[in-house]
């Protein structure tokens, strides 16, 4: 069984760094090396939340993904990523702070050690969950070309007011990534409906335990993704 369990960055430092560790071995086997959802600044930031995978007996980060939500201080990654060929970014992004909760979900990466589980699908949902959770209106998300759909099931809709229709060549020239986002947290109305229930199921029941399936076969998961609901901004 792996367990999965959501916790303020700032307030367990030791597991943000098990989980930047992981997160880079894995990059480095795909031969990125430069990614802004990779680097370590987000430690210190109060407004990032992690979600993450460890074996049964809690000895090994094994997968896991972030929550950045927008604050005065620092950048999304998505907007450290595309300003550096598309501006349009910020005020996309501040279009959807005004008034409201938004934020990234990014840094999702699975050792090779639960690859094929259908672990990426199911932090994909979780994700979704702990932000409707944290109260947030809207949800950006920066992937690859496979995971695309995947997103899209989660309800996702690719930005196209940005990049070439949501496209961009990073983070390196022979990689392509989309730019998506959840305009409607409240609702998932551009989820799939089974897509949705799940995400509903999770978001109704933030503890308990179900079997992920994937090419490789059926995994038991504990979750526990209990958190504080945020207050809106003024």
């Amino acid at each position: 069984m792996l367990k999965v369990r959501t916790f303020r960055a700032v307030e367990d430092l030791e597991s943000c760094k098990l989980f930047a560790e992981g997160h880079a071995n894995v990059l480095r086997d795909y031969g990125i090396t430069k990614l802004t959802s990779s680097r370590n600044d987000w430690f210190y930031n109060p407004d990032v939340y992690v979600i993450i995978v460890e074996t049964e007996d809690g000895s090994e980060v094994v997968g896991g993904e972030r929550i950045h939500i927008v604050n005065s201080q620092t950048n999304l990654p998505i907007e450290d990523a595309i300003s550096v060929v598309d501006k349009r970014i910020f005020p996309l992004v501040a279009s959807f702070a005004d008034g409201r909760i938004t934020g990234e979900l990014c840094g999702l990466w699975n050792s090779k050690s639960i690859a094929g589980r259908g672990l990426s699908f199911f932090l994909t949902k979780i994700g979704v969950s702990v932000a409707h959770i944290l109260g947030m209106d809207s949800l950006f998300v920066l992937c690859a070309p496979y995971t695309v759909a995947m997103c899209q099931n989660a309800g996702f809709v690719i930005e196209t007011s940005i990049g070439d229709n949501g496209t961009f060549i990073y983070p390196k020239l022979d990689l392509i990534a989309t730019a998506l986002v959840i305009k409607d947290m409240g609702t998932l109305a551009t989820a799939d409906p089974s897509v949705r229930t799940e995400i509903m199921n999770f978001i109704t029941n933030p503890t308990d335990r179900v079997v992920e399936n994937g090419q490789k076969g059926a995994t038991e998961v504990g979750y526990n993704i209990l958190l504080p609901k945020l207050e809106k901004n003024p």
